[in-house]
């Protein structure tokens, strides 16, 4: 009995998070008398639990990170910092190398091991942040042998293709053949793309070249550029990775990658398009770490928060978020879902396609190949016993029945419209179909939101704003503002003048009045005049306040945000 004394803890820690049933773990407790192999390892035999889940609730319970090496791309100025010797004799995997942060993430088999972390702290100087995860021995072996002794840069690895030949054999993913240089561009690409906070990265074939370009902070910026002749390497290799049809270049595909970049799991949305130069790829970076964010991390101020708070605590009725393609509804909708997930609720998605994993939410994609749109979908999920609901988009007139059916019945129900304003949500539920008199009583709020960039704190600039912009921030307070603040642009920006973004968000809280004046048919203007008496603050107030606290600048809030009206 005392051979299998400790791996009951590690099953009391997998039962506890909710990964295995108590059932399971007596299971495996009696299989491992068989075999006598660690517990871990015999729940994943059984099918009951994943290497990956195992690894994470042991690392959360010794306090520590974990990283997943099975599909891991790493960072080439990384493994440059630790000789290859030291990475094998103390099993160190250098992840990523965060510059503005000066710090470094490795994988470790023992995290513990101070031995180790001192002497990588002393190869280092002493002055940089070592972040260690756990990781598997026989993962961080095979990962050093792969990557190191290769080019990881982009810059080495488009000289190393200039002078090379492409075996078309070892871009498949299951190929061992990691000296292909075309397979390290891709992921070098990918891992560049995530460290720079891309959301969009486009591989664009043209008459005599190929571009790349990157999406950050909502603008498209070039970064590379290379010959045509390696564009079918690179697409065959990106299809690969998404499990795509690599025959197929004259229909559209979608498919999907997932790897792990910094220590942590990254999603990748793969779209193909046929054009007139050759097939163009697109990836949207799905980053869990960005797009699950608590409510408090939005950015809203404390008066937003509150009203949002107090929406959300409604046991029924329907949440509308409009704004353009890019404006971060989907982040938002994944805040409020998540500030409400709990095991005492049922909570069902439909979307188009699921962007990010959460758990205890039962996800779906839309599909069209089944005839599973969003009015059938949420006709079924009424079916499921749920509590909430989000509607990935309300499109047509049977989805909007469907979800303000929903809102009707005893549920939350989260969805998403396109309109410009709030107040604009109405007459669109209207021409959809949708009666007032069915609308009122139903709608908990309506929230229209846009991104805008925040201006770079090492190098934003000062001036006085000219008449015409005292006048588009407003007559309360123009007098008194002598300086707002412009991009100018800095090393730390990479000369934008612009990192990051933040929200702009106005929130409609419906009340009884509101709902009188909606079941009345009352215009946008009395619906918005009475949303003001209430307290409500339009989108362009909100975006100006940015302005005026110094977050952005009064030429970003126009590019998002219609500030006409305030000319006067």
């Amino acid at each position: 009995m005392n051979e299998i004394k400790g791996p009951p803890r590690i099953g009391e820690l997998l039962v506890q998070k909710g990964v295995v049933s108590a059932d399971q773990v007596r299971i495996a407790l009696i299989e491992q008398k068989k075999r006598r192999e660690p517990l871990g390892k015999i729940l994943v035999s059984l099918g009951f639990a994943t290497e990956g889940i195992i690894r994470d609730v042991v690392g959360g319970a010794l306090g520590q990170g974990s990283a997943d090496l099975s599909n891991v791309v790493v960072d080439g100025e990384a493994i440059k910092l630790i000789p290859k010797e030291m990475a094998r004799r103390y099993r160190i995997l250098p992840l990523t190398y965060e510059v503005t942060r000066n710090r470094l993430t490795v994988a470790m088999a023992d995290t513990f091991n101070v031995v180790a972390l001192d002497q990588i702290n002393a190869l280092l100087g002493g002055d940089m942040e070592v972040v260690p995860l756990l990781a598997g021995d026989t993962e961080i072996e095979k990962a050093i042998d792969q990557f190191y002794g290769f080019e990881l840069s982009v810059d080495g690895i488009l000289q190393e293709i200039e002078t090379g030949e492409i075996d078309y054999d070892s871009l498949d993913p299951e190929s061992e053949a990691y000296s292909q240089p075309i397979v390290r561009l891709v992921n070098a690409l990918l891992s560049d793309a995530v460290k720079r906070g891309a959301s969009d990265i486009h591989f664009e074939p043209e008459h005599g070249f190929l571009r790349f370009r990157y999406r950050i902070d909502g603008v498209l910026r070039q970064v590379r550029s290379l010959h045509r002749t390696y564009w079918a390497a690179i697409a065959v290799r990106l299809k690969v990775m998404a499990d795509l049809d690599i025959a197929e270049t004259r229909a559209p595909q979608d498919g999907r990658i997932s790897l792990t970049l910094s220590g942590r799991p990254i999603d990748f949305r793969v779209s193909t398009l046929p054009t007139l130069h050759g097939e163009n790829i697109v990836l949207r970076v799905l980053d869990r770490q960005k797009g699950l964010v608590p409510m408090e991390g939005l950015g809203l101020d404390a008066k937003v928060l509150n009203v949002l708070r107090v929406m959300v605590a409604r046991p029924e009725g329907l949440i509308l978020i409009t704004g353009p393609t890019g404006s971060g509804k989907t982040t938002t909708l994944y805040s409020l879902l998540n500030h409400l997930n709990s095991e005492a609720v049922n909570i069902m998605t439909l979307e188009d396609p699921v962007e990010y994993p959460m758990v205890q939410l039962r996800q779906t994609s839309v599909n069209d190949s089944v005839r599973l749109d969003f009015a059938s979908g949420v006709r079924s999920i009424l079916r499921q016993d749920p509590d909430i609901i989000l509607v990935g988009e309300i499109r047509d007139e049977d989805t909007a029945g469907m979800a303000i059916r929903g809102a009707m019945t005893g549920h939350q129900v989260f969805s998403t419209l396109h309109t410009n304003s709030a107040a604009g949500a109405v007459p669109r539920l209207l021409d959809l179909g949708i009666r007032p008199d069915i609308m009122a009583g139903n709608i908990i709020g309506i929230i229209a939101q846009r991104l805008v960039r925040k201006l770079c704190p090492h190098c934003k600039e000062p001036y006085a704003p000219s008449d015409l912009e005292r006048r588009l921030l407003g007559t309360a307070g123009a007098d008194r503002v002598r300086a707002i603040y412009r991009a100018d642009g800095c090393a730390s920006c990479e000369q934008q003048g612009y990192k990051g973004r933040t929200a702009l968000m106005e929130v409609l809280s419906f009340d009884p009045e509101m709902d009188e004046l909606v079941a009345r048919g009352a215009t946008t203007r009395e619906i918005a005049r009475h949303a003001l008496e209430q307290g409500f603050t339009p989108l362009a107030d909100v975006g100006i306040a940015r302005v005026l606290d110094g977050t952005t600048s009064l030429d970003e809030v126009s590019r998002v945000v219609d500030l006409t009206a305030r000319v006067k």
